[in-house]
């Protein structure tokens, strides 16, 4: 019996002690999800030929965890894009050659992770992380393509050759949201790390040394739930 009171004290302190620093470890983390679209201004940066970046169409769906002690937010997000790009080209009919800008189209599903500084909670946020990117061959925006060739390295190509790009890329993004609860607006820049035309080293095309990466950027509204 002498030693019952030492020894109850113990258990009840440890307990105390336990349950108390359970409790200040307790974090709620809040989850969220939204959906929303914008414009996109699309480019591939190479020195095979001329490019011009042209507008397209994006639309997102988001999974956000909100992790109230850190100093940042994280999200899940896939991504779908409509794509528009040219290339600096000739239109040719028998013996006649008229340089023309050549437009691609370019469609891509992008699956991405990132992470939310907050700069201002819940109200503007600086946006990072990497992103993986399946998307089509290009697509000749033309009705006569046997008619058309692009420049590359002073050479005449035509213009479907260069369609048969890689297909799966990995990027990455940064960026910025500003908002509130409800409604927010994202603005994104996108950076292919891959090379989008290395596949066309494969090719029977004259140049064997294709090297592009893809340069998006991205305005969008969203709604969140």
């Amino acid at each position: 019996m002498k030693y019952f009171k030492p020894i109850l004290l113990v258990v009840v302190t440890t307990t105390f002690v336990t349950n108390s620093f359970a409790q200040h470890r307790r974090v709620v983390i809040k989850n969220g999800f939204s959906i929303g679209g914008g414009i996109t201004q699309f480019n591939i940066l190479t020195d095979n030929f001329e490019t011009t970046q042209s507008n397209g169409w994006i639309i997102n769906a988001s999974a956000t965890a909100e992790v109230p002690h850190k100093w940042y937010d994280v999200s899940y997000s896939i991504q779908l894009s409509d794509n528009n790009f040219e290339v600096a080209g000739l239109f040719f009919d028998e013996d006649v050659f008229i340089e023309r800008q050549i437009e691609y189209n370019l469609m891509a599903a992008q699956l991405s992770f990132l992470m939310h500084a907050k700069v201002v909670k819940n109200v503007f946020s600086i946006d990072f992380g990497p992103m993986l990117q399946y998307n089509s061959k290009l697509e000749l925006q033309s009705n006569n393509p046997e008619n058309l060739a692009v420049r590359i390295n002073e050479t005449a190509v035509a213009a479907d050759a260069i369609t048969n790009i890689s297909q799966f890329n990995v990027n990455g993004v940064v960026g910025a949201t500003l908002g509130f609860k409800y409604i927010k607006f994202r603005a994104q820049y996108i950076y292919g790390f891959t090379n989008i035309l290395g596949k066309l080293n494969k090719e029977d095309i004259i140049s064997k040394d294709f090297k592009g990466n893809q340069s998006l950027i991205a305005l969008m509204a969203l709604i969140n739930f």
